[in-house]
């Protein structure tokens, strides 16, 4: 199981999650900025400790190893290998075997807050279920004292990945406790008290938390946004099929639901009470919280993977359970092999939309424009930041990089860009479904003095600047999508808008 987890990503040369080609390009600038006459120019990166920086410290042993690219893939790969590997574990230690029903739990591991591209969160979500597998077989085994030793180095490195993972973590932790003390015998006052002691060892990055967030601006708002809500807990599974997304969603919930009943199946107390726990979370915790958007949705797949792992048919006999099994591992397969599809297919569109790279000169700027549908739209055309990767292949300035102190490590430093500089600059959608200037409004309007390359992608013919004095084409992609050399300024005169502030980050 943990092995066939890796097989949808092992064909994309990148892995064709969302946000991942911005992220490529800051990694490249925080390891070239020292020897890049170019970065320096529009960038600067200085190192610090911050809750989020998993996969940014990995890429710096590997990538002088691999190159950037393949260091990437592999580490993304891992995850989704680590979290398959943590909900089994967690499984096997609190059932004593591993349920029929646990193969159900494993496609979350593609949930969507991996497919949008939060790599980092991700990544300390997989090492926090790893690590809580560890802490529950510590406990089994009355080991506390070495417990208490390994998980103060534990917590700080799962803080380090990110530090929502930290979080959980400590909650998946608490419950269990305070679980584990109320089968002792213990009152719930007397439990709840054993478990806050248990759980101090997971208390050091606290310290970590007040210093880094002392520094930093990111906001947090839009509580209690129901409608968003529901949304992403029938979007825990979103790929491109609405239809198969949603029935897969929902045969988890009424798993859940038929066990919750007793109807034959069960739920493992310690899960069933940490799957409440997270779900409290996830109807509390805002939409954008310390400047992290979508930081309730990050929740939803995890909150149900622990409710579905924590499921137990050992109520029927051999021949039920079989069928259990049997049923968990198509599902699974099923997932894998829609998801590989779409991975196949967006990685030939970002193969043709990447030739463009090839005739942008080194050190050269380049304004993106991505051409996407409205964000209703069930399918993720995955091509939101993929002209970041002319960063990675060019040590160019793109649009579109994040910038919010105490969030990102890294800074833009180009004033002539000004707003179209940021995220979400590149991102255009149509007038019906968007406040913003459209594609066609921001050729007209962006600073063309600030930049020597205008690229569109995913762009069909029809949407190019047709008899533009000031652009000259030079490529065009097989799959739309064209690139123009900046020779002069628009047939309008250009202003910079005032813009919204950038898109909070991960």
């Amino acid at each position: 199981m943990i092995l066939a987890s890796i097989v949808p990503l092992l064909w994309p040369v990148i892995p064709p999650i969302i946000d991942l080609p911005e992220h490529m390009g800051r990694y490249h600038i925080q390891l070239e900025i020292g020897r890049s006459p170019f970065l320096k120019q529009w960038f600067s990166f200085e190192w610090g400790i911050i809750g989020n920086l998993g996969v940014d410290l990995l890429v710096e042993p590997l990538a002088p190893v691999f190159g950037l690219v393949l260091a990437v893939k592999l580490i993304v790969m891992a995850i989704p290998a680590l979290t398959v590997a943590g909900l089994l574990l967690i499984a096997r230690e609190v059932h004593g075997r591993l349920p029929p029903t646990a193969a159900f739990a494993l496609p979350l591991a593609y949930g969507f807050p991996f497919q949008f591209g939060f790599v980092n969160y991700a990544l300390s979500m997989a090492l926090a279920l790893l690590a809580f597998g560890v802490w529950l077989r510590l406990g089994r085994q009355r080991r506390l004292k070495l417990r208490a030793i390994l998980f103060v180095p534990i917590g700080a490195i799962v803080w380090v990945a990110h530090s929502y993972g930290w979080g959980v973590l400590g909650l998946l932790a608490f419950v269990a406790e305070v679980i584990d003390a109320r089968n002792r015998g213990r009152s719930w006052i007397a439990a709840v008290w054993y478990g806050g002691l248990a759980c101090l060892p997971l208390a050091p990055p606290v310290l970590l938390m007040l210093i880094w967030r002392s520094d930093a601006s990111g906001n947090t708002r839009d509580f209690l946004n129901w409608t968003a809500k529901r949304a992403w807990m029938l979007a825990i599974l979103r790929d491109r099929d609405v239809n198969f997304d949603i029935g897969s969603a929902t045969l988890l919930y009424t798993l859940v639901v038929v066990a919750t009943l007793r109807a034959g199946l069960r739920v493992d107390r310690v899960l069933g009470a940490a799957a409440l726990v997270l779900l409290a979370a996830y109807l509390i915790i805002p939409r954008i919280l310390l400047g992290s958007a979508y930081a309730d949705m990050r929740l939803a797949p995890f909150m149900v993977a622990v409710a579905v792992i924590g499921i137990s048919a050992d109520r029927f006999d051999r021949k039920w359970m079989t069928g259990f099994a049997i049923v968990g591992v198509l599902f699974y397969a099923a997932r894998l092999a829609s998801l590989t599809g779409t991975y196949v297919e967006r990685d030939g569109f970002y193969a043709d939309q990447l030739t463009a790279t090839d005739h942008i000169d080194r050190g050269a700027r380049v304004f993106v424009l991505v051409n996407l549908p409205c964000s209703g739209r069930w399918r993720l055309e995955r091509a939101d930041h993929l002209g970041a990767i002319a960063i990675v292949k060019r040590d160019a300035f793109v649009n579109g990089q994040w910038e919010m102190p105490g969030a990102q490590l890294l800074r833009v430093d180009y004033p002539a860009a000004g707003r179209w500089g940021l995220d979400p600059s590149q991102v255009r959608r149509p007038a019906r479904c968007s406040r913003n200037l459209t594609l066609e409004q921001a050729i007209q309007k962006f600073p063309r003095e600030a930049f020597d390359y205008l690229w569109l992608i995913d762009t069909p013919p029809s949407k190019f600047p047709v008899g533009d004095p000031g652009l000259q084409q030079v490529w065009q992609g097989r799959r739309g999508g064209a690139l123009y050399r900046i020779t002069g300024s628009a047939t309008s005169p250009s202003d910079t808008p005032t813009g919204k502030l950038p898109r909070a980050t991960q």
